[in-house]
């Protein structure tokens, strides 16, 4: 999957949290998401948000595909946050909506 097919995806299923703008950043090449729960958005663009996830694209590749665990990840430094923990554990259940 792309970024932008990702991005399609999130958009479908409103994967945001409501009032929050939540940013996974990719690093390198691959840029960053905005989920943007102001504007209730999915978008590539590189802003201010309450939260931001750190994960490389293989990294994040592996959470979506359930072959490298949430807290693992962090807890091994392959997933860092920056910002308001709390968006990021309330994301998690978001994020399942992705799933199936």
């Amino acid at each position: 999957m792309t970024k932008n097919e990702l991005a399609t995806k999130m958009q479908e299923a409103g994967a945001w949290l409501p009032g929050k703008r939540v940013k996974i950043d990719f690093g390198g090449d691959e840029g960053v998401l905005m989920l943007d729960g102001a504007a209730n958005q999915v978008t590539e663009d590189d802003g201010v948000a309450d939260t931001t996830l750190k994960v490389s694209w293989d990294d994040w590749q592996a959470l979506a595909d359930g072959k490298l665990d949430g807290m693992t990840a962090f807890m091994t430094g392959k997933l860092k946050v920056e910002g308001d923990m709390s968006n990021a554990m309330q994301l998690q259940g978001v994020l399942s909506k992705l799933k199936g």
